[in-house]
């Protein structure tokens, strides 16, 4: 079943960010992929910095990492992604197209857990900003 992207955003490949072979260092898919999470959450008015005040603290918890096409210098491309919540995980979904062509770069999944003063816990606040953006489970 095709899954409906619920935030996208367009990025271009920088110089900087190629290795020796001329494409996009494996790293900076990491960096894309939490470009676009932040930007996500930015356009729902979340801030990082005052969820900590409160005592809570999104974290990383696992990543899954698929490349597919290599993204190259100057290259546009789109990062997408939608949302499902499994038990205390909130779990994004990111895909990358290259935008010349459409062509599927680099997917991944990233587990985040929140720790509540400190503690691992399930997270009031953000499951209701994130209930109109979550995939049931099927």
């Amino acid at each position: 079943m095709m899954k409906n992207y619920i935030f996208e955003i367009t990025l271009k490949v920088r110089d900087y960010e190629c290795d020796l072979q001329g494409i996009v260092n494996n790293a900076n898919y990491l960096h894309y992929t939490e470009h676009t999470r932040h930007e996500f959450l930015t356009s729902l008015g979340i801030s990082f910095a005052a969820l900590h005040q409160q005592g809570i603290d999104p974290v990383v918890a696992r990543m899954n990492l698929v490349f597919k096409a290599p993204l190259r210098s100057d290259d546009e491309f789109i990062s997408k992604l939608y949302l499902e919540k499994e038990g205390i995980k909130y779990i994004f979904h990111h895909a990358l197209y290259r935008k010349k062509d459409n062509k599927l770069s680099f997917n991944s999944t990233t587990e985040l857990v929140c720790l509540i003063n400190g503690h691992l816990g399930d997270c009031d606040s953000l499951n209701q900003v994130f209930a109109p953006y979550l995939t049931a489970d099927e």
